[in-house]
């Protein structure tokens, strides 16, 4: 089976040959860490890490643009010897060390209220022809399904989880209160430009040939108690928007749609389902739920990616073999395609990692001689 097949058959539970292999991949602190453990010094980037460590191919093309169009000017705001007050292209300025590499600290949001909210609405014009490249029917062209042996992924957007980012978490929250009337129009502007950009690219993929295999959702609302709101609200506000989203792929033939979202998604979980979003994605492993106890609770109508507790990583190979075997009837139930619940953190030995790839190649990969090899590490032998 080729990379496409076999992501299809896994995700509709018919017989395959192993399992994906797939990660979700590494922070940049890991593969420096790495290099100093063997790791070749020109392995610096996500997907060159997965190419050594021997991972099934996956790729996306449906490049059209469902933000703000223009971006805003991303440009220093002021700065001082340790840190840099920086704008993004979505408005947020955020405080970045000079010296360390740490998670920026948004700061100041231009979304806060009615006055702030047109030069936000000016920027999500869904009719705006750059939403979809100049160029997409001919990179489309180059994905065409009768040649393709890699799954393909379709972009769906953010309903809720951009808005958070726009305007902080305080903010939105309290928004939802004060006025749910401008929220529930700042989704709208979003689900418009999602399905006008989405709707002409499929079609166009349609005309050259092209079938997307899955889409992809992004939100991350929820922590480890639970989401950032009502699961009632978003029902009312986003499910009808996320139901029009689904509707529309199905009507492409894309019906696998994953949501990307960490920690205790499980109060949403019945609102994604119900509205046309069927794959959940990490599947951040906590005191909450895991995959196995998420297949038993919504079966096999719920698809699964994710769910290996990265943090095993760091406790060396006989944890990390406990939780591949834990995890290996559900692979081979299918509907579950197996890797890290996030970014595999600095924490994690270079030796570790390799024998957890190791480790899940003999056991979801079946040891078959069709899984890609590991790349050379240095000081290995040749």
């Amino acid at each position: 089976m080729n990379d496409r097949e076999r992501f299809l058959a896994t995700m509709r539970y018919q017989p395959r040959d192993r399992c994906p292999m797939w990660d979700f991949g590494f922070w940049d602190e890991t593969l420096r860490r790495w290099q100093a453990e063997g790791l070749p010094d020109d392995i610096d980037t996500n997907a060159a890490a997965a190419r050594l460590f021997g991972m099934d191919d996956f790729d996306i093309i449906c490049g059209v643009h469902v933000g703000l169009m223009p971006e805003f000017k991303s440009e220093v705001v002021r700065q001082d010897g340790q840190y840099r007050w920086q704008r993004r292209g979505d408005g947020v300025v955020e405080k970045r060390h000079k010296h360390a590499t740490t998670i920026p600290e948004p700061t100041e949001f231009l979304l806060a209220d009615r006055s702030t909210w047109p030069q936000y609405k000016r920027r999500l014009n869904p009719d705006d022809p750059a939403r979809v490249p100049a160029d997409f029917a001919r990179r489309a062209a180059g994905h065409r399904d009768a040649a393709r042996t890699y799954p393909l992924q379709a972009g769906a957007g953010s309903l809720y989880g951009v808005l958070r980012n726009w305007m902080g978490v305080g903010q939105l929250s309290l928004l939802l209160y004060d006025d749910r009337a401008l929220v529930e129009e700042m989704v709208e502007a979003l689900a418009q430009c999602v399905l006008a950009a989405l709707g002409k690219a499929l079609a166009i993929a349609r005309q050259e040939g092209v079938t997307f295999d899955y889409a992809s959702m992004w939100e991350d609302i929820c922590f480890n108690r639970g989401p950032l709101i009502a699961p009632a609200m978003f029902r009312e506000i986003c499910g009808p928007w996320y139901r029009r989203i689904t509707d529309l792929l199905a009507r492409y033939g894309c019906g696998i749609v994953q949501l990307d979202c960490d920690g205790n998604i499980d109060d949403l979980l019945p609102v994604w389902l119900d509205s046309g979003v069927n794959c959940a994605f990490p599947v951040e492993v906590g005191d909450w739920a895991d995959p196995m106890a998420m297949r038993r609770k919504y079966g096999r109508g719920l698809l699964l990616r994710g769910g290996f507790d990265k943090h095993v990583l760091a406790r060396g190979p006989e944890a990390i073999r406990a939780e591949v075997r834990r995890l290996t009837p559900l692979v081979e139930e299918g509907g579950y395609i197996p890797h890290c619940d996030h970014r595999v953190p600095a924490d994690v030995p270079l030796a570790n990692y390799v024998f957890y790839v190791e480790e899940a190649k003999r056991a979801w990969g079946r040891g078959l001689a069709n899984l890609r090899p590991m790349g050379k590490l240095k000081g290995s032998a040749e």
